[in-house]
């Protein structure tokens, strides 16, 4: 694995090692770098691209095809493979992926964790030496994240395959050993060690990675992390009778103070029905209610209906059946610029958004169309990238950001229209810790000045830690309105929507603590104290 926050060369490490660096992207270079004894500079891309297969951030940069069977045949059909044999691959290797019931669909009218596994499937068809996999986890639920990791490791057993992994999400990908991992901090190597060492050091809070929670937990309890007791994983993890003395009595010491916000509606969505084509249901008797001041999440496996209700709310696609209300008002009769005036919509693709060539222009766009005052804009704009990390690069061009930071470019862009509700989808996906943290914490900020606020997320942390109110979809129906907390300790919740249990519940179990619920609350409350301090 290779980990390390925004902008430290993870990716760029990535296309040295499978060729676009230099031969998609110029630049100086300067060392030795051999792949099978071969220096990557006297081969080609095409070369290189048959000893290692690369796993793109963003896959729609990746699809060729015209179908998802297509896509995945494509080197196939570049290799002359005979057709029976093309197709019993594809159905193989599709049929590892969840991709089977695809094959004829359109890759571009998939949702991104569909994107991801396709993409996916594309490269593991290429009988390649390495597998470079670059945050293959970004756009993908968690439990689909967590069969990523799973088909990742399967394939490493059966081939022995070398795979390497750049990832911000340390401990979905730990889920399965992983032999080494290198930590990039401002273009260098500072750490190469295995899974147990690295989070017993102090090098994650250093760079800004997130810990996993039960690591977490564990040094509120007052316990010493240490590689002796093997923290590289939660299911490795040594728990003694000292250990779960000292768990229970921190547990028992959290006051809880959680409160469901009780003002009236900003929007409700009421009796929804759905479909993109005709006899094909998407979303099935849709009734949510969102409090003024609120921060919730909708979360659901990839393809449930989640952004199908932002894109409803925010008028992109007009309901079948049923009422969409703002403070009260049927808004049906709104236009898309009408209600844009009043909810702010943050898309998971930064690419569908961007529009202008420099970063400064297109966090401008939307004050401009509104005729704000230049002083003003210009005040607004500064302000909103300041706050996404991004004051630095206000005189560059987009094309020159990573996909994280176009993703931020987005997010500044919408802050900067100052909306009543704002919705973003996977805000923090590609995002480090640091950044994650800069950005929800703004939100958070927002919020409570009045802005309402939701998140369309696969992160389970970000639930857990913004979040008090999670409404859960499934196949286009609510299953589940509660507290985050409620929702990733119930099992039959996480198996119907496709979720991850925190590990904080299995740490609640592992210490001998029967309510795993109010467990993941009082670590939640902890936090937002420890927070305000």
């Amino acid at each position: 694995m290779i980990a390390g926050p925004s902008g430290s060369g993870k990716s760029t490490l990535g296309h040295c090692l499978n060729g676009l660096i230099p031969f998609a992207y110029k630049g100086e270079i300067k060392g030795s770098l051999k792949i099978k004894d071969n220096e990557t500079r006297d081969q080609d891309i095409f070369t290189l691209s048959k000893t290692i297969g690369t796993v793109l951030q963003d896959a729609d940069g990746q699809f060729v095809g015209l179908t998802v069977g297509e896509d995945i045949a494509f080197s196939m059909e570049n290799d002359l493979i005979p057709q029976p044999e093309m197709k019993e691959r594809v159905h193989k290797v599709s049929r590892m992926v969840d991709m089977d019931r695809w094959l004829s669909s359109s890759p571009y009218e998939l949702s991104g964790g569909q994107k991801q596994r396709t993409e996916l499937a594309g490269v593991m068809i290429d009988d390649v030496d390495v597998l470079l996999f670059d945050e293959p986890l970004a756009n993908l639920d968690p439990a689909t994240g967590r069969q990523a990791i799973e088909i990742i490791h399967d394939i490493h057993e059966e081939s022995r395959k070398t795979i390497i992994i750049i990832e911000h999400r340390l401990e979905d990908v730990l889920h399965r050993p992983v032999d080494r991992i290198i930590v990039l901090d401002e273009g260098r190597i500072i750490a190469d060690m295995g899974p147990h060492e690295l989070i017993s050091s102090p090098i994650l809070k250093k760079t800004g990675i997130r810990e996993p929670l039960y690591v977490t937990a564990l040094k509120y309890s007052g316990i010493n992390v240490t590689p002796e007791i093997k923290p590289g994983h939660i299911t490795t993890l040594s728990i003694d009778e000292k250990t779960k003395t000292a768990v229970t009595k921190w547990y028992e010491s959290v006051d809880t103070d959680f409160q469901q916000k009780s003002n009236e509606n900003i929007l409700e969505m009421d009796g929804i029905f759905f479909s993109y084509d005709e006899g094909v249901e998407v979303l099935h008797d849709i009734s949510i209610e969102i409090k003024q001041g609120e921060m919730l999440s909708l979360v659901g496996m990839n393809g449930a209906g989640k952004s199908t209700i932002a894109k409803l709310m925010c008028g992109f696609e007009k309901e079948n059946k049923g009422r969409i209300l703002y403070m009260g008002e049927d808004i049906a009769g709104k236009s898309i610029k009408e209600r844009a005036e009043k909810i702010g919509y943050v898309m998971q693709n930064p690419n569908q958004m961007l529009s202008q060539p420099m970063i400064f222009d297109e966090v401008a766009l939307g004050l401009k169309l509104r005729n704000i005052p230049e002083d003003e804009t210009d005040r607004r704009v500064r302000k909103a990238l300041d706050i996404c990390g991004l004051l630095p690069f206000i005189k560059w061009p987009v094309s020159a950001l990573s996909y994280g930071q176009k993703k931020r470019v987005t997010i500044a862009s919408i802050l900067a229209l100052d909306p009543k509700l704002i919705i973003l989808d996977e805000p923090t996906a590609g995002q480090d810790y640091k950044h994650y943290t800069e950005i929800m914490e703004f939100l958070r900020k927002i919020n409570q000045s009045g802005v309402t606020v939701l998140m369309i997320t696969h992160d389970m942390h970000l639930m857990l830690e913004y979040t008090p109110r999670s409404v859960v979809i499934t196949d286009g129906r609510i299953i589940c309105d509660k507290p985050a907390s409620f929702v990733l300790t119930s099992n039959e919740v996480i198996e119907a929507a496709n979720l991850k249990e925190t590990s904080l519940f299995t740490l609640a179990q592992m210490v001998g603590i029967k309510d795993e619920t109010s467990f993941v609350q009082r670590f939640i409350d902890f936090e937002r104290q420890v927070e305000k301090k």
